[in-house]
C-alpha cells in the first residue's frame, strides 16, 4: 500500500516537470522580449514566468482535485527554481530566506494586482500593474504595456476552453504570442 504512494508521487514528478517546461518554455518566447517590451534580463524573465505561472493558477483554480494538486506541486516547482537561481546568482545561504521572501511577497502581490485586473475585465489598469512592475525604475518613461496586458486577457479567454483531462495530465500549453493581434488591439 506505501508503495502505491511513491508510484503516485514518482507519476505527478513527471506531469509537474513537463507542465513547469510548458510554463517556462512559453514564458521565454523571444516575442514578450524583442515586441512586448520586456527586458531580456533575469527580472524580465521572473516577470514573464510569473505572468504563466498565473495564468495557469487561475484555469486551474476551478479545476478538480488532480489538476489543482499539480497545480501546488507546480507553484512548489517555481520557488524551488528561484532558489536555485538566487544561489546561482551567488547569494550565500544567510541571504536566500530574505530573498525568497521578497521573490515570494511580489509574486503574490502579483497575482493579486493583475488577477483583480483580468477578473474586472480592465486592460488599462492591467498595462498599468504590468508597467509598474516590468519597468520599476522608470514609471514616466517606461513603454505601454498594453500589448502585453492584451495578450493576456486573451489568453486567459483562451485558457477556459482547455479541458480538464489536459490540466490533470499537466498538458496545457500556452497560445503562440500573436504580434499582429496585439498591435491591433492596443486602444487607439
Amino acid at each position: 500500500m506505501i508503495w502505491n504512494l511513491f508510484k503516485r508521487k514518482k507519476a505527478n514528478q513527471a506531469l509537474v516537470g513537463l507542465q513547469y517546461e510548458h510554463l517556462t518554455a512559453a514564458a521565454r518566447s523571444p516575442a514578450f522580449y524583442r515586441s512586448m517590451d520586456v527586458p531580456d534580463t533575469v527580472m524580465g524573465r521572473f516577470e514573464m514566468i510569473s505572468v504563466h505561472l498565473l495564468l495557469y493558477l487561475r484555469r486551474t483554480s476551478g479545476s478538480g482535485p488532480a489538476a489543482q494538486g499539480i497545480a501546488q506541486e507546480i507553484v512548489d516547482a517555481f520557488f524551488e527554481d528561484v532558489d536555485h537561481s538566487i544561489r546561482e546568482l551567488g547569494v550565500g545561504d544567510v541571504g536566500v530566506p530574505k530573498r525568497m521572501k521578497k521573490f515570494a511577497r511580489m509574486f503574490y502581490g502579483r497575482a493579486k494586482s493583475y488577477g483583480d485586473a483580468l477578473d474586472a475585465g480592465d486592460e488599462v489598469g492591467l498595462a498599468a500593474a504590468l508597467r509598474r512592475n516590468i519597468h520599476p525604475d522608470a514609471p514616466g518613461d517606461a513603454p505601454s504595456m498594453q500589448p502585453l496586458a492584451a495578450w493576456m486577457a486573451r489568453t486567459a479567454r483562451q485558457l477556459e476552453a482547455v479541458e480538464e483531462e489536459a490540466l490533470a495530465a499537466g498538458r496545457l500549453v500556452f497560445p503562440a504570442v500573436d504580434l499582429e493581434r496585439s498591435d491591433h488591439d492596443a486602444p487607439r
